[in-house]
């Protein structure tokens, strides 16, 4: 790899091969059945005619109240030897409290998980990962597990002092495609900033409905914010009645077919489903992208967003760095179906 302006293809990392190389110090993690410890309290006068969790927080402070509210929920409380579920119950003085500690499933989500990455680059500092389409970036309600966190903290487990492991930036769950990835504090310290100094460059291919028309080249410089009318998904929105937030995309047509057109964005902000959003904007939501008004066509069973070049300088050694990732098969299937060929084109002007 040259030290300057290095490109490097997507591929599955290994020194010596192409195989998955195995996470070091794996099995300092091996799964565990889940530690239980029951805890037992008599109500005071204090507490009499307070709500359940309010009683479970003031005997047990080192917890949340969201977190012993989850422990009611799941019937994990024992009131006078009766399972309590509502955290609303009121209780009275002398009542006897059992209260069985299990981690929820917030609290294992942190956790490491042996799922293969595709790392095309590493060093002491940083990781370069091409993300399959269906990957959660970050634990969340509805996935709390199986994500690319709970990836890294296995193939790395030192990325545990790092905070979100070193994650400095997202992509959705269907979009696949390049992410850096910082492994110590000072590189992700230094990689915050880069990003908020716009100086790392993101660009992505999105395939769209309908012929692209008019000029090539168009820069969207539209404010984003939460549909008013949707709090599902995002909208571009008038900021003098809505907020939102500043947000840039430059959208460059590659090629035209009759069913659509495949676009390369460059991403000047971050906002939330950005490219999504300013496409469907201009009359072309992307393939399968059903939030944001696209159809669904065979093969394409996500939004069809690959992010394509990841380019910056590294936070620690200064050297300039570019990597690229190929069209996922998904993409490269719908190309050929609408009669394009598609070959990696130079980077886009910032």
């Amino acid at each position: 790899m040259k030290q300057t302006g290095a490109i490097i293809s997507g591929h599955l990392f290994s020194p010596d091969s192409q195989e998955f190389p195995e996470s070091p110090g794996l099995g300092a993690f091996e799964e565990a059945l889940p530690e239980v410890e029951w805890r037992t309290a008599v109500v005071g006068t204090s507490l009499h005619g307070e709500r359940l969790d309010h009683a479970l927080v003031a005997e047990n402070p080192e917890f949340s109240r969201s977190y012993l509210q989850q422990l009611v929920k799941a019937g994990l409380v024992q009131v006078n030897a009766q399972t309590v579920c509502k955290a609303s119950h009121r209780v009275k003085a002398g009542d006897s409290i059992l209260l069985e500690l299990r981690p929820t499933l917030q609290s294992q989500a942190f956790v490491p998980q042996a799922i293969p990455l595709r790392i095309v680059f590493q060093d002491a500092h940083i990781l370069v990962v091409d993300k399959d389409a269906g990957m959660v970036v970050h634990p969340a309600p509805g996935n709390w597990s199986g994500t690319l966190m709970n990836a890294l903290l296995a193939y790395d487990p030192a990325s545990a002092q790092v905070p979100r492991a070193g994650i400095v930036h997202r992509l959705d769950k269907d979009t696949s495609g390049l992410m850096v990835v910082a492994r110590t504090r000072v590189a992700m310290d230094a990689l915050v900033q880069l990003i908020a100094a716009r100086e790392v460059t993101r660009e992505y291919l999105a395939l769209a409905h309908r012929p692209w028309v008019g000029n090539s080249a168009r820069s969207v410089d539209a404010p984003i914010g939460r549909d008013p009318f949707n709090r599902l998904r995002m909208a571009v929105v008038d900021l003098e009645k809505f907020p939102g937030k500043l947000a840039r995309t430059d959208i460059e047509l590659l090629d035209n077919a009759a069913a659509g057109c495949l676009v390369r964005c460059l991403l000047h902000t971050g906002r939330t489903h950005q490219i999504r959003v300013h496409m469907a904007s201009l009359g072309h939501p992307l393939v399968s992208d059903t939030v944001y008004g696209g159809a669904c066509l065979s093969g394409m069973a996500r939004q069809a967003l690959h992010a394509c070049r990841l380019a910056f300088v590294h936070p620690v050694t200064g050297v300039s760095l570019v990597f690229e990732s190929a069209l996922p098969q998904d993409f490269s299937t719908l190309l050929k179906n609408w009669g394009i060929s598609y070959n990696l084109e130079p980077p886009m002007e910032k």
